[in-house]
């Protein structure tokens, strides 16, 4: 079971309320395709919020279950091609915003359409090289270091401790560069922050850096499950993971905790982005700007485990249901434009010198 899998099982009740929208959207016979990561994530989407969008607005939703990665970009570049949309709206991934930017895929969105589009926090708005609108923060989510509590007692303050000699053999990591963005995490904690990775000299300092605690990891993961797993057992006591997933294990009375170091978690998130084939741009312009609501957000923070897109204030989320999917703490936000300009360079680098 993935992340999102585990997610979609939290939270407890809540409703939105209904708010006005245009009448011309109001007739139930309207229907727009919307593309969301399949299996318990879908299902979330299907219980908690498409219901209270088409009683909000009459727009019928016709939910598509999205592969993650780029499996989905690429069905809908070749599907815009053949002037079709499998979905009108689709939530997408930093990375694929971007590839899908570069394709022109995305329809560029109109901001006068999108007022509650203004909440949405600004690194966490697409826009085309030109100032086009590309896309709009749908949901995001934190990884954080975490520890098994029997084997730490004392939760950690920073990410530094990964590379710490105490901690041979430890660490569970995610295997890729592109998903464990601990170029980013090297970067904030040992180098004043993102900015060392504009040039190639500085992201080498951190590949450098980071290969410095390679003696520390037992397990680079792909399957999250199996790290939750050992995470759990304390046989891999310490890592990076999921926050709120975590959070959800910690509730179930097992001996891990999710801790925000003091240079920040890692702040990943999806937008959603309509593709340039949809005939339905109206709806979509609809369907985004009630995402961005402020009772919107946190229906998903408590129904779906996300992280809220907007300033926190905006939310009624208790300071323990904004714990348990956020922090207030500056995040480390991950350098996407890197992980798509010089990709095959960093993937390159990275199996030479940290899992090769």
């Amino acid at each position: 079971m993935g992340r999102r899998a585990v997610l979609a099982g939290a939270g407890g009740l809540a409703a939105a309320a209904a708010v006005g929208f245009p009448s011309i959207v109001r007739a139930q016979s309207k229907s727009l395709k919307v593309g969301v990561y399949g299996g318990y994530f879908k299902d979330s989407f299907d219980k908690h919020i498409f219901p209270e969008f088409t009683k909000a607005t009459g727009i019928a939703v016709e939910a598509v279950a999205e592969p993650t990665g780029e499996a989905w970009l690429i069905q809908l570049e070749q599907a815009a091609r053949a002037k079709q949309a499998p979905a009108d709206v689709s939530m997408m991934s930093q990375v694929a915003m971007l590839k899908g930017m570069a394709a022109e895929l995305w329809a560029p969105l109109d901001p006068a359409r999108l007022p509650n589009a203004t909440k949405v926090k600004p690194a966490l708005i697409n826009k085309y090289p030109d100032g086009r609108l590309s896309g709009v923060g749908a949901v995001s989510w934190y990884i954080t270091l975490v520890t098994n509590t029997k084997s730490y007692p004392q939760a950690p303050e920073s990410w530094a401790t990964l590379w710490d000699p105490a901690n041979k053999d430890k660490l569970g990591l995610l295997a890729l560069v592109s998903n464990s963005f601990l170029l980013d995490v090297t970067a904030a904690t040992f180098f004043g922050g993102s900015k060392h990775l504009d040039s190639e000299q500085g992201q080498l300092d951190c590949f450098k850096k980071l290969a410095e605690l390679k003696k520390n990891v037992k397990l680079w993961y792909r399957d999250e499950a199996q790290f939750e797993a050992a995470l759990k057992s304390g046989e891999i006591p310490m890592g990076q993971y999921y926050h709120d997933v975590t959070g959800l294990a910690a509730a179930d009375g097992h001996p891990v905790r999710s801790t925000f170091p003091k240079e920040g978690g890692i702040l990943d998130s999806g937008s959603w982005a309509v593709s340039k084939a949809s005939k339905a741009g109206d709806l979509a312009h609809v369907f985004i700007d009630y995402m961005c609501q402020p009772q919107i957000q946190a229906l998903l923070s408590r129904k779906v485990g996300t992280s809220p897109t907007i300033d926190r204030s905006a939310t009624d989320l208790t300071d323990k249901e904004f714990a348990a999917v956020s922090s207030d703490l500056t995040p480390i936000v991950p350098r996407y434009d890197l992980y798509v300009s010089k990709a095959d360079w960093l993937n390159q680098k990275w199996t030479e010198m940290i899992v090769g």
